[in-house]
């Protein structure tokens, strides 16, 4: 034992010695080295190798995205955070957005190693784009005849297409479904996944398959992925329980204050019942309800369920959710659990938001408020908790401020509200006035500041073509009254100007598709320019 320990220290010196020596005079010129590297992926999880260096060391692996370049003073890249690891190879976190790495090495007295040139991640580098698979159904890992197939999502897409085929498609990629081998194929896909009904193909050792991804329109965003084979078992059982969609989560996620819980669907399959607990259920994937269930919901929608109440409390919460017939019966059994948690905050928050959908998150029509990049509070410099709720008006906003708002005292309140009173016909623009007033009087009774973004342009056109729903053919007008009053206040931050198109009159689509809520792109706008406006909050 006294050998192993002698043994030890000894090497553990040289270590330290050499490191030393090392880098301070880079004698083994690492700092001229370059690290080369490699991304492998199993089953959608990427993982980024590098050949080690011949030192004792350990690397730091850090994470960047491109920001929109619109914003004067933004820097070319966001920096999304840090880790360490000892070994060469790093487990690449799933994101939604473009993602870069560098990775630098270290030993026990700094950097061995500048940093390396941004990395670029294969799955969002595609020219042109097409959505890549996650679930792979080989020879060795075959499905059963409901399988699901499931791919990382695209940004701003809507829908997917799946194409099922008799053999490969004498073009790979491409927008269009193949000509000879096409066996069936559906738009009606609103999610990054899709529960395959098989059952008619049971007599083949294996099919076929691709997707593409599309926009509001059902074109085609990119090209359809190359084609995979789809090996069938029939004897497989068949899964009977959505499946979890946590496949694309954002670094660091933490759950809406206003949560929202989504899956991939059964096939043929559109209502669904949700439960929240505050502990684990007794048996996984069993058919009985919870009894001390803290909520629990049924809703006619195939993706998604948004809970009407806040869940403030610090804590572990945790859901599922399972299948609902015409007739009100449960299908097949309750999915996995998934769980999250609720952090402890201060007894007085630093930044909190406050308003409609446009800040609870979500965008391009079908993509929810848990799909958090569709939410500019993503791109914040600064942390900041999210107190948006879908569906508000500006009345509602208000109501709520004390149920919300108050237990928090956040010193810098963000003030979104009113875009769906600008658009209804029957709401004018005073009160929406009086309702950011009435919002601004409470702040400054309880000592928190109120900053008030400008309300963003709409698009008439879009809104009607993704909602079917008119829109006040005074809009413009009533933006310029509110936008003016904002203007009036001591403390507000102007997105307006940012969102034109070229005529200058309505939201530019490239922003928001629906022509209401900004996407990707119109997030991270938002998120920059109050980035360059820190100035403003109490520190």
């Amino acid at each position: 034992m006294k050998k192993f320990l002698l043994f030890t220290l000894i090497i553990l010196s040289f270590t330290i010695l050499s490191a030393f020596v090392a880098e301070k005079t880079d004698v083994l010129g690492l700092r001229s080295l370059t690290l080369s590297t490699s991304f492998d992926e199993q089953d959608g999880q990427l993982v980024l190798s590098w050949d080690p260096l011949p030192y004792p060391c350990f690397y730091k692996v850090e994470s960047y995205s491109p920001t929109t370049g619109l914003v004067e003073g933004e820097p070319e890249a966001k920096f999304w955070g840090s880790e360490y690891t000892m070994n060469a190879s790093y487990a690449v976190p799933s994101s939604a957005i473009p993602m870069n790495y560098r990775v630098t090495a270290y030993g026990m007295f700094g950097p061995l190693t500048e940093p390396s040139a941004p990395i670029l991640n294969p799955l969002h580098t595609k020219d042109p784009v097409s959505p890549s698979v996650i679930r792979h159904y080989g020879e060795n890992h075959p499905a059963s005849l409901m399988p699901f197939l499931v791919w990382h999502s695209v940004p701003n897409a809507v829908c997917y297409e799946v194409e099922l085929l008799a053999g490969k498609p004498a073009q790979e990629g491409g927008t269009a479904p193949d000509k000879n081998n096409h066996l069936e194929s559906t738009q009606l896909i609103f999610t990054n996944g899709w529960q395959a009904n098989l059952k008619k193909y049971a007599n083949r050792k294996f099919i076929y398959w691709r997707v593409r991804a599309l926009d509001i329109h059902h074109q085609p965003i990119g090209e359809f992925s190359p084609s995979e084979e789809l090996y069938i078992n029939p004897e497989l059982p068949q899964p009977d329980h959505p499946l979890l969609n946590e496949f694309d989560q954002m670094p660091n996620f933490e759950m809406p204050i206003y949560p929202v819980y989504q899956w991939i669907p059964l096939n043929n399959i559109e209502r669904y019942e949700v439960e929240l607990i505050i502990h684990p259920p007794a048996a996984e994937n069993d058919t009985q309800p919870t009894a001390d269930a803290a909520w629990r919901k049924i809703v006619n929608s195939a993706t998604a369920c948004y809970d009407e109440y806040p869940r403030p409390y610090a804590g572990d919460y945790y859901w599922r959710v399972r299948g609902i017939d015409k007739a009100g019966n449960p299908v097949g059994t309750w999915s996995d659990t998934a769980h999250f948690v609720v952090k402890q905050q201060p007894e007085r928050v630093p930044v909190a938001v406050l308003g409609d959908s446009i800040t609870h998150g979500g965008g391009a029509v079908s993509n929810s408020p848990a799909a958090l990049e569709y939410s500019y509070t993503t791109y914040f410099d600064f942390p900041c908790l999210n107190l948006g709720r879908s569906g508000d008006t500006s009345t509602m906003t208000l109501q709520r401020f004390d149920q919300d708002v108050l237990p928090f005292r956040p010193y810098n309140l963000i003030i979104l509200t009113g875009t769906n009173s600008l658009r209804a016909t029957n709401m004018q623009p005073d009160l929406i006035i009086n309702d950011l007033d009435a919002i601004r009087q409470k702040c400054e009774a309880n000592d928190i500041r109120p900053i008030f973004l400008t309300l963003m342009p709409i698009n008439p056109g879009n809104i009607q073509f993704a909602f079917h729903t008119p829109t006040d053919k005074k809009w413009e007008a009533k933006l310029l009254q509110v936008n003016t009053w904002i203007r009036s206040q001591p403390y507000h931050i102007d997105l307006e100007p940012y969102f034109y198109d070229a005529s200058h009159k309505v939201m530019d689509t490239q922003f928001s598709i629906d022509g209401l809520h900004p996407d990707v792109r119109g997030k991270m706008l938002m998120g920059e320019i109050i980035n360059q406006h820190k100035d403003l909050f109490i520190k």
